[in-house]
């Protein structure tokens, strides 16, 4: 080894330091596997799709993989294999097993862990499925499934007996059960895109999608969920953003973890939607030791209005199979809710719920804040505990 790639080396461990010194992602041409690519091949979604992290090979020339990791990787295969984009990659701190990017992005061997209560389908979308990709739970709503891929294979994902890198067919046709089903009931008046993540189509693809639902009279409410402001902003182009526009009024949920996530690059994704008149929420899975700390969700909250987003769901974690390790006690939910309500403003207070196993739906979850009632009395305690009565 000569002496010039010593100090390469000592320069490049100086510079990883002080970085996770200043809690601040390096620069991705400070990894060695990028240090050659291309700025615009960086800010290319499709680059970024084309080149993510799928082997053990090369993940450990960004990180220090540990032996829990090197197992997970091992048997995270079939549908909800490893896939990390170099934009997350380049967040993760190369050191820290427990980098809340980190342990959402690289497979443990817990996963392999499936605890007793734990299900499939905990959710049971598939029974409440009447036609292909398309979900009809309440009595007004659908959840229509518009793509199995998404840029990152998140490890808490409930969807992964569908989610993953495999071949799905591309037919325009393929939708076409799930809009004449939409068109059939007139009660559904709001259609949720989800997947997967339907921003990982191409522009006409979900602009076709779009289209068809708008074309049914009595949906008044489109809404899509996706993830790709948070692990692809690549992905949200000046194309994307006004051809959402064109179909106004459209919601978007993304689904934020950890303040970590609101990087630069997030940041312009989002404004680039809200400038395009594009209401935003945000969705939250409650994870251990990634999120479950009342300080951290208050500044994720806070961060969100910062860039336009309203919280909206801090989601319990569903006890989808090898996911334990993620669950916490629905206590810590309960107690981020207490350590959020007075504490922090209104806007920045989403509501807690778990999806009742089985298919039960959203049941909002929270602390008590009634301590008894009679007839046209109400005894009630505020956020600092103190006791009020209201009478009627």
């Amino acid at each position: 080894m000569s002496n010039n790639t010593v100090v390469i080396e000592k320069s490049q461990n100086e510079t990883m330091t002080a970085a996770r010194a200043s809690r601040r992602p390096l620069d991705y041409q400070q990894i060695a596997l990028y240090k050659d690519v291309n700025p615009l091949d960086w800010e290319d979604w499709r680059w970024q799709l084309k080149n993510r992290i799928s082997a053990k090979e090369e993940l450990s020339q960004i990180i220090k993989l540990t032996k829990e990791e090197e197992e997970g990787i091992k048997k995270a295969s079939g549908r909800l294999s490893m896939a990390i984009t170099p934009y997350w990659a380049s967040l993760i701190d190369p050191e820290d097993a427990n980098c809340p990017l980190r342990r959402q992005a690289v497979p443990v061997i817990s996963e392999s862990v499936v605890s007793p209560h734990e299900m499939t389908d905990p959710c049971a979308e598939d029974r409440d499925s009447p036609a292909p990709h398309l979900v009809h739970r309440y009595p007004d709503r659908v959840l229509l499934l518009a793509t199995e891929h998404c840029a990152m294979y998140c490890r808490h994902c409930t969807r992964r007996r569908l989610v993953g890198d495999h071949r799905e067919s591309n037919s325009p046709a393929k939708f076409d059960a799930a809009v004449e089903y939409i068109k059939s009931d007139r009660k559904i008046r709001d259609v949720l895109i989800s997947g997967g993540d339907p921003f990982i189509l191409e522009d006409e693809e979900i602009e076709n999608l779009i289209k068809k639902i708008r074309a049914i009279s009595h949906v008044e409410f489109l809404r899509i969920g996706t993830r790709l402001p948070v692990t692809l902003p690549q992905r949200i182009t000046e194309n994307l953003a006004n051809m959402l526009k064109k179909y106004s009024p459209i919601w978007v949920s993304i689904h934020f973890n950890h303040p970590k996530e609101i990087t630069k690059h997030c940041k312009i994704a989002c404004e680039m939607l809200a400038d395009a008149g594009v209401p935003l929420g945000s969705q939250t899975v409650l994870l251990k030791g990634i999120n479950d700390r009342p300080y951290i969700m208050k500044k994720l909250m806070q961060e969100l209005l910062q860039v336009r987003v309203r919280p909206y769901y801090i989601y319990q974690c569903d006890p989808v199979r090898g996911t334990q390790h993620f669950r916490t006690p629905v206590a810590a939910g309960i107690n981020i809710m207490e350590k959020l309500r007075g504490h922090t403003s209104g806007y920045a207070v989403p509501t807690y719920v778990i999806d009742g196993p089985g298919g039960g739906g959203k049941i909002p979850v929270g602390p008590n804040y009634i301590l008894s009632q009679a007839k046209g009395k109400y005894v009630l305690r505020n956020y600092k505990g103190k006791i009020y009565t209201y009478l009627e």
